[in-house]
């Protein structure tokens, strides 16, 4: 029986009078082939891609190495087995790709709903205490205070910061932090706290100077300031709301609240300047992010890298903007120029804040404070853009008043 061989896909050699040589790139060589094995008529059909034209040839003895037919028809093949396990080698590498980049859109979605939940529902809480003021204003500051200076003292307590300094003792960080929380009520009670806070810093000082072991400098430093930053700024706050009791009159918010609620009487002027206050840093936040994100390109500080000029100019634009807004509907500040430096004072306390808890999260080596809050971090990552705001929002409202 004759041998049938198409030859399909394959370079054409010519057999009679070559044959390969030992790497593609050399020129063949013509010399006679070395014949094992005398093999009956074979025939040829040469089909070439493009064409349907088949070339026969006719029947005749060749004499040909049986191991390279071999060879070449086991060409393609293993061609072909090698080309599906690289792409079985390709797929491999990208599946664990494809599933860590789904993961990671995951989390960001659920990062993204924790957000936006427990941020509405702070803004929520916030609100409230806001409009009940009084006591109800004054503990929830105080809760506020005492967790955020348990966080900055974590903070000073960490690896990155005890790298270049002695951390006051753990027993002084309870104490200032317990000190911290009651220096809020105490504003509520006396109306005016310095004395307060000179003895306590004096009390924790004499502490620090007396404690066994070598008391270092750097251990009083970040003390008085923990009790400056999370005590002392936050208690302006509860002036601002509790002490300015003058009943703001021209506003029409005021004449239909309810009777059972405080009627037009809860309206004060501290409520007001704080809703404004809290407002105008919303904005400010909100707005620079948008343009930061829209526009951003020049660097604000290398203490926070993610701040730009862009943003932070579009911030100061929205955090004015929403500030007189709002004196117009709630009849106060009675001129646009006063609340246009109500809107400057907000947002230049608001960044000088943002910068400073940046600072000392830069130095602790953390991306947040704590983790208190799901999808926001710790509570002084949520209230770093308030600390400062409410001294001089208060030197402007005396000074208006």
């Amino acid at each position: 029986m004759a041998s049938f061989v198409e030859i399909d896909r394959y370079n054409l050699i010519p057999l009679s009078v070559t044959s390969l040589s030992g790497c593609p790139c050399r020129p063949l060589t013509t010399k006679t082939l070395t014949l094992t094995r005398r093999t009956p008529k074979l025939k040829l059909n040469l089909v070439f891609h493009g064409s349907q034209s088949v070339f026969p040839i006719l029947p005749t003895r060749i004499y040909i190495n049986r191991r390279f037919i071999t060879a070449v028809a086991r060409a393609e093949p293993e061609s072909i087995d090698e080309s599906n396990a690289k792409e079985e080698v390709d797929r491999g590498h990208m599946l664990p790709m494809v599933k860590d980049s789904l993961a990671e859109q995951q989390h960001k979605s659920s990062q993204l709903r924790k957000r936006i939940v427990f941020g509405v529902g702070i803004g929520i809480s916030v609100g409230g205490a806001v409009l009940a003021g009084g006591w109800v204003f004054t503990v929830v500051m105080a809760a506020a205070v005492f967790l955020g200076a348990r966080e900055y003292f974590e903070l000073v307590r960490s690896r990155g910061i005890t790298a270049g300094m002695t951390p006051p003792p753990r027993y002084v960080s309870r104490v200032c932090s317990v000190i911290c929380a009651f220096m809020p009520i105490l504003t509520l009670y006396f109306g005016n706290i310095d004395v307060s806070v000179t003895s306590a810093a004096f009390v924790v000082a004499m502490a620090l100077l007396l404690q066994r072991g070598n008391p270092r400098f750097a251990q009083l430093s970040s003390t008085m300031f923990g009790l400056f930053y999370c005590g002392y700024l936050p208690c302006f706050w509860v002036k601002l709301r509790c002490g300015l009791a003058a009943p703001a009159l021209n506003t029409r918010i005021g004449a239909g609240w309810p009777f059972l609620l405080g009627g037009q009487a809860h309206w004060t002027v501290g409520l007001v300047a704080t809703l404004i206050s809290v407002s105008s840093i919303i904005a400010a936040d909100t707005y620079a992010f948008l343009g930061g994100k829209a526009i951003g390109r020049t660097p604000l500080t290398n203490i926070s890298p993610k701040k730009t000029w862009e943003g932070t100019i579009v911030g100061l634009g929205g955090c004015i903007a929403t500030s007189v807004v709002l004196s117009k509907i709630f009849s106060w500040p009675a001129s646009w120029l006063s609340a246009i430096a109500f809107g400057f004072l907000n947002f230049f306390g608001s960044v000088f804040g943002d910068l400073t808890e940046s600072m000392i999260k830069r130095d602790a080596g953390v991306k947040d404070s704590g983790s208190l809050i799901p999808g926001h971090g710790g509570i002084l990552d949520r209230v770093d853009s308030y600390i400062f705001t409410a001294r001089g929002r208060n030197s402007s409202v005396y000074f208006r008043n």
